[in-house]
C-alpha cells in the first residue's frame, strides 16, 4: 500500500510540473501560445461562426482611411451591396474583445511592428493601420510606400507599423541560370530584426506556375529544379523560415505571430455550391466547419511550427475564413481586371483578423 501511495505521489508531482512549464509558456507576452494545431488557452478564438448583427459597424470608413490600396476598395469601386459589413466573428468559448486602437497604440508605444509577407501580408497591415488611424484621427502620422518596404508611423506614440514584402520568405536571386528561388536561404533577414512584433505569411504565390511565377528555377541544396511539387518547396522553404527565427528572434524581446493560409474561393463545389467562384456571393457560410475541409498547406504550416523551439503564435483566421466566401472583391476592384477571390474588401474580413490579434495580446 506505501508503493502504491508513493508511486502515486509521483505521479501527481510529474504532472504538477508539467501543468506549470504549460503556464510558463502560455504566459509569455502575456498571451496564449500556439505551435501548429495545439493551442495552449481557455478560449479558442478560432473556432466560431459568423453571426448577422445589423448594429455591427466597420471600424473604419474606407473613404476616410488614406492607406487602403485600389484592389481592396470595394465599396468606392461599386459594390453595391454592404451587408458583408455586418457579420462579426462568435468565438464558441468567449466574448472576442472590441478592437481598441488607442490601447493598441498605448501597449505598443516606442514598438516596432512588421508584416513580412505576400499581398495578404499587404491586406492585413492596411487593414491594421486603418482601425488604429480611425481610433485616433487626430494623430500624427507618416505614411511611406515603397515596392519592398512600406510603413505608416504614428508619431505622437512612436509606433511604426511596416510592411516586408516577399512572397516566399525565402530569396529569389538572380544568376546566370536565371532567377533561382533558393530553398535554403534568408538573406532578406536582415530587415526583419530588431522588431518587436513580427507578423509572417506566405504560401499564395508557391501556387503561381509558368509566366505567374517570378523565377524560373527552384533550388535546394546545390540542386536545381525547373519545377518541385509545390507543398513539398512550401515545406522546405518554411523550414528554412523556422530555422531563420530560432536562429535570429530574441523571444524576451520580440513577438512572433505567423499569420494562417488565407483561402481563395474560386471552386464553388468547395461549398457545394453551383456557382463557380465567389462572384455575388452575398453572405458566409453558416456554421463552424467548411464542406472542403483544411486545405493541405495549412497542414504544412502546422508541421513546422511543431519543429520551432522560440514561442510563435498561430493565426488560425484558414476555417473562419473559408466560410467568407462573400467578403472578396470578386469584380469590385480598382486593380484587377477580372475576378478576385483571393484579395479580402477593406473594410471587411481582415479586420477581424486584426481584431483576432488583439485579442491574442491582451487576453
Amino acid at each position: 500500500m506505501g508503493f502504491r501511495l508513493q508511486a502515486l505521489f509521483l505521479t501527481f508531482l510529474q504532472a504538477l510540473v508539467l501543468f506549470s512549464q504549460e503556464a510558463v509558456s502560455a504566459g509569455h507576452h502575456g498571451s496564449p501560445l500556439k505551435r501548429g494545431r495545439k493551442q495552449v488557452t481557455s478560449c479558442n478564438l478560432f473556432q466560431g461562426n459568423w453571426v448577422f448583427d445589423p448594429s455591427w459597424n466597420p471600424l473604419y470608413d474606407s473613404s476616410s482611411c488614406p492607406f487602403i490600396d485600389a484592389e481592396f476598395d470595394c465599396i468606392k469601386y461599386g459594390r453595391p451591396d454592404k451587408q458583408f459589413l455586418k457579420y462579426a466573428w462568435k468565438p464558441d468559448s468567449c466574448n472576442l474583445p472590441r478592437f481598441d486602437g488607442s490601447d493598441f497604440l498605448k501597449r505598443w508605444s516606442g514598438k516596432k511592428i512588421m508584416f513580412v509577407g505576400d499581398s495578404l501580408s499587404l491586406n492585413m497591415w492596411e487593414s491594421l493601420s486603418c482601425m488604429i488611424h480611425a481610433s485616433v484621427p487626430n494623430a500624427k502620422n507618416t505614411f511611406v510606400k515603397k515596392d519592398s518596404i512600406s510603413s505608416v508611423n504614428f508619431q505622437d506614440y512612436g509606433v511604426t507599423l511596416s510592411l516586408f514584402r516577399t512572397p516566399y520568405l525565402v530569396d529569389i536571386v538572380r544568376e546566370d541560370v536565371g532567377r533561382v528561388l533558393k530553398l535554403d536561404s534568408i538573406e532578406a533577414g536582415k530587415y526583419w530584426k530588431d522588431m518587436d512584433m513580427l507578423v509572417f505569411n506566405s504560401w499564395h504565390w508557391w501556387t503561381h506556375k509558368g509566366n505567374d511565377r517570378p523565377f524560373d528555377y527552384f533550388q535546394d541544396g546545390t540542386n536545381l529544379y525547373k519545377d518541385m511539387d509545390r507543398l513539398t518547396a512550401y515545406l522546405k522553404g518554411l523550414s528554412t523560415w523556422a530555422k531563420w527565427v530560432d536562429t535570429n528572434v530574441d523571444p524576451s524581446k520580440t513577438k512572433v505571430f505567423f499569420q494562417g493560409i488565407s483561402p481563395t474561393h474560386y471552386q464553388g463545389q468547395e461549398w457545394n455550391s453551383p456557382k463557380k467562384n465567389c462572384q455575388g456571393e452575398l453572405g458566409p457560410l453558416t456554421g463552424s466547419t467548411y464542406p472542403a475541409g483544411e486545405p493541405p498547406e495549412a497542414g504544412v504550416v502546422s508541421r513546422v511550427l511543431s519543429t520551432i523551439k522560440n514561442p510563435v503564435y498561430l493565426l488560425d483566421i484558414t476555417t473562419l475564413s473559408q466560410l467568407r466566401k462573400d467578403a472578396h472583391p470578386s469584380t469590385y476592384s480598382g486593380d484587377h481586371s477580372g475576378n478576385d477571390c483571393s484579395h479580402w474588401c477593406l473594410p471587411g474580413l481582415p479586420d477581424t483578423w486584426n481584431q483576432l490579434l488583439y485579442a491574442s495580446l491582451i487576453m
